[in-house]
């Protein structure tokens, strides 16, 4: 019971946060003593988190479904450009990624990278764009960015949306078009993992759900108040700190 909660939680904060998710999912185990989520825990809690910002981001979403207009249909498409990068590199090389990079000395430097990534994104704040303004040259550049996101420690959101911010987006923004490229990408990680493993639905998983659920979407609500009062400056600090005490203890 206790492990489904604390695995819910790291689901739904680190998902959305811009602390890296995968990384947390390396470190937290070591220096907890436990055994890290199987596969079955890890599809369940995914499809938790992809819950969350399915519904917080429910009125972009179903404007985007209206796919029989223009506007909507252009920006489909660039979001599935977007996506290309990630869901080439993740089917050719994810094992690798997480067997090259998935050691926790690797996750420390990985977090102290994204630390740097999130201190950069402060400096690209006062954009006036639009999500629905952007290009297909802004796609393929945040969805580039997405794709180094397979290395364990670097952060998916921060990478997203500080190019979101370098590209001249508001904060806001910014941060819509990171989570509304995160959807495919969410729920295409849960989708690989399912049909790796046999689903056994249990109460434990099923806390650990509600949980990621609950956690990821308040994550999500503390992500846009953050970003738009202070920015990201908050989350590079802890990624340092968390960078700097893995590389000394683990």
């Amino acid at each position: 019971m206790l492990d489904a909660i604390l695995w819910g939680l790291v689901q739904g904060l680190t998902e959305f946060l811009p602390i890296s998710s995968s990384g947390h999912l390396v470190v937290v185990p070591e220096f907890f003593g436990r055994e890290a989520p199987d596969l079955t825990t890890s599809v369940i809690l995914h499809a938790g988190t992809l819950l969350a910002v399915v519904v917080y981001f429910w009125k972009d979403l179903r404007m985007l479904l209206r796919v029989d207009l223009p506007e909507p249909r252009r920006l489909v498409l660039l979001l599935a450009a977007a996506s290309l990068p990630v869901a080439i590199l993740g089917l050719a090389f994810e094992d690798w990624f997480d067997q090259a990079f998935g050691k926790p000395r690797w996750v420390g430097v990985a977090l102290i990278a994204t630390g740097v990534i999130l201190l950069l994104s402060m400096r690209f704040r006062g954009g006036t764009r639009e999500f629905e303004n952007s290009t297909l040259s802004d796609a393929m550049l945040v969805g580039t960015a997405q794709a180094f996101a397979l290395i364990p420690g670097i952060s998916r959101s921060g990478s997203t949306i500080t190019m979101g911010l370098f590209r001249g987006f508001s904060d806001i923004d910014a941060l819509r078009f990171s989570f509304l490229l995160g959807v495919p990408a969410i729920a295409g990680a849960t989708v690989n993992q399912l049909v790796k493993t046999s689903f056994n639905l249990t109460t434990e998983n099923l806390i650990g759900f509600v949980v990621a659920a609950i956690s990821g979407y308040a994550a999500i609500a503390l992500l846009v108040r953050a970003l738009t009062r202070f920015g990201l400056g908050p989350f590079a600090a802890y990624c340092f700190v968390l960078g700097a005490a893995t590389l000394i203890w683990l």
